[in-house]
């Protein structure tokens, strides 16, 4: 089959390379496509918890075309969404509960072959029907799912005022579940017109166009928005000078939540001072974990509204493209189609 494949030294390519087989408790997808997120980016260098050789893609929708010892469900030709994320059970984490910081985490297009490939085995456990979701629908369950357990770990308080940085994929998810979850009041952040205009027509209360190379001005509009802060700013877009911009507009009390990705060297300059005097909560969200459920009953119910994120389809002849686009500013979202070309 044809894959994408990352290789060390930020190399990769399109390659030949053997069809999996599905092991005991598995199935076989053929894969009807893949979303690109800014995480391969940081695995194409290396970063994150990449082990390469990889084939990356970890948003995956296919259809079950076979099915390994043991499996008598899905059935073959059922179209599926993926939980990626695979526990082991026995460690010290698994046992105590905390499975997502299990010490053998396996992450299907992260450190295990994924989704950027003609077909992937996974898990049959670990997959949700798509029945009655459209394609481009279907295909963002995995970042509402992590989007999901963001706000499981935000835990708003009923009438909070939230101000989200980033209004890519899982910023726009994020205000629209936030709204859902106790946010009186969202207020999305970011540098892009367009996708600030997507952010309203989701829902989100205000808009600022921000230019993150002049955090001062961005702060002067914010801070007119809500003078005494608010309770929770969620930074979603990687920025080390965005997260520290965010702690400064936090009320006092309240919680700082670190869902965008920065490099792992990467460093914000923090004054334990004000964390301490201002009793300021600091949270992470890692990634999805248990929550792809509650993901597909989201998007079936239409809570979650998506048209209009995916914004570009990409095949293996012009994957490039989609590499690119993770820098460009007017795309939203692309997706990965095998098919695409062919």
């Amino acid at each position: 089959m044809k894959a994408i494949v990352f290789r060390e030294g930020s190399q990769w390519a399109v390659e030949d390379v053997p069809t999996p087989e599905p092991a005991r408790g598995e199935v076989l997808l053929e894969v009807i496509r893949t979303g690109v997120c800014g995480t391969d980016e940081h695995l194409l260098h290396g970063g994150f918890i990449a082990k390469l050789p990889l084939i990356p893609g970890h948003e995956i929708l296919g259809r079950v075309v076979a099915l390994g010892e043991g499996v008598t469900s899905p059935a073959v030709g059922t179209v599926v969404t993926v939980d990626n994320t695979i526990h082991c059970g026995e460690c010290g984490p698994c046992l105590t509960g905390r499975a997502l910081f299990c010490e053998n985490f396996v992450s299907l297009g992260c450190n295990e072959a994924g989704g950027f490939a003609e077909y992937v085995a996974v898990r049959a456990a670990k997959t949700f029907s798509a029945d009655g979701l459209d394609v481009a629908t279907a295909g963002l369950a995995e970042p509402t799912a992590c989007a999901m357990h963001g706000a499981d770990m935000l835990a708003l308080k009923p009438g909070s005022e939230v101000l989200i940085f980033g209004a890519g994929p899982t910023g726009l998810i994020l205000a629209q579940l936030l709204k859902t979850t106790g946010a009186a009041r969202v207020v999305v952040a970011a540098p892009t017109a367009s996708k600030l205009a997507l952010a309203k027509e989701f829902g989100a209360d205000e808009t600022v166009q921000m230019d993150r190379g002049n955090a001062d001005a961005a702060e002067a509009a914010l801070r007119a928005l809500a003078p005494n802060g608010f309770d929770a700013v969620v930074e979603a877009t990687g920025s080390t000078a965005v997260l520290e911009l965010g702690i400064r507009l936090t009320a006092t009390g309240g919680t700082v939540l670190v869902y965008g990705l920065a490099g792992e060297d990467a460093t914000a300059s923090i004054r334990p001072y004000e964390i301490f005097s201002r009793e300021l909560t600091i949270k992470g969200s890692f990634a999805q974990a248990f929550t792809m459920q509650r993901s597909m009953t989201a998007l079936r119910s239409g809570a979650i509204k998506t048209e209009g994120i995916v914004t570009d389809v990409v095949g293996f002849d012009d994957f490039s493209r989609a590499l690119s686009n993770l820098g460009d500013s007017s795309q939203v979202k692309t997706v990965f189609e095998p098919g695409k070309g062919l």
